[in-house]
């Protein structure tokens, strides 16, 4: 029995290490090095290796669209944050049975592409859309308002869609989080206030940056939001690496544009190291004392 879970695991390593390099590590070192190549409009990239599309990327243009991404995705990330983590409280505070039915309801709307449910939001607030209409019919405004093809719809758009990637890591550190620091610091005087700045907030960082990382990241990248809910106007830097990849075809340039982000996912994956080592420093402290 030993030797047959001996090569189970061995198997089963083995196949997700050949998975990983397949469609992880190879398709990322090949952008890598794509970003070194030089472009050529015959043959899409060649030698010499070079710097040059890092360089483009510190264009003021450019830079302009890298910082107006950033903005975005960071506004639609304190929203789902600002928005999730009451939601992961109430989820939590529910009895375990009605937990799982919230957690699933939460899940249904990913098994309707994000593609359609965009399309959804961009006729909800149209100018035809259920907003202004209603508005119209009940005499609050003369004339519809302006809702979509604005910063607003983006946002509102990155929101909607990444709203459960906030949640469930959230939702996770909550639950693990033990009660009995809540009761000892409200026997000792403190308010739900403090309760909140001094134990779940701490203890739940983790949490907290898994979620921001996984919302700030994806929100930079998805294009297709900014195009539908945004008009273009309002780029993201998946627009930008969309544009380069599939119409001037400067494949140096995008892959540039993409080792920026897995960079940035680098910073975002420390930020998490570094709170999850500071909340089990926390988390020792605290059980001590029990």
């Amino acid at each position: 029995m030993k030797v047959n879970s001996g090569y189970f695991r061995f198997f089963a390593i083995g196949l997700a290490s050949v998975w990983l390099a397949l469609f992880v590590f190879f398709p990322n070192l090949l952008v890598v090095i794509t970003s070194l190549l030089t472009r050529d409009p015959s043959a899409t990239v060649s030698l010499p290796f070079n710097l040059n599309s890092y360089w483009r990327t510190l264009d003021v243009l450019y830079l302009d669209v890298l910082w107006n991404s950033i903005k975005m995705a960071a506004l639609a990330t304190i929203s789902c944050l600002l928005i999730g983590f009451p939601f992961a409280m109430a989820i939590v505070s529910l009895p375990k049975r009605w937990q799982t039915i919230a957690l699933f309801f939460m899940i249904v709307p990913f098994w309707t592409n994000s593609l359609v449910r965009t399309y959804a939001i961009q006729f909800i607030l149209g100018n035809q859309g259920i907003i202004n209409k209603s508005l119209l019919a009940l005499g609050l405004i003369d004339t519809p308002l302006q809702l979509l093809y604005t910063p607003f719809a983006v946002i509102l758009g990155l929101c909607y869609i990444l709203i459960p990637f906030m949640v469930l890591p959230l939702y996770s550190a909550l639950e693990k989080l033990d009660p009995r620091l809540h009761f000892a610091a409200r026997d000792l005087g403190a308010s739900a206030f403090h309760r909140f700045i001094k134990i779940t907030l701490p203890l739940t960082s983790p949490g907290i940056v898994a979620g921001c990382l996984m919302v700030l990241l994806p929100a930079m990248g998805m294009f297709y939001i900014s195009d539908l809910l945004g008009g273009a106007k309002n780029l993201l830097l998946g627009n930008v690496i969309k544009t380069q990849f599939l119409n001037t075809r400067d494949w140096p340039f995008g892959s540039a544009f993409s080792v920026m982000l897995m960079m940035l996912l680098g910073v975002m994956l420390w930020l998490y190291y570094r709170a999850s080592r500071f909340t089990n420093k926390q988390g020792g402290i605290h059980d001590s004392n029990f």
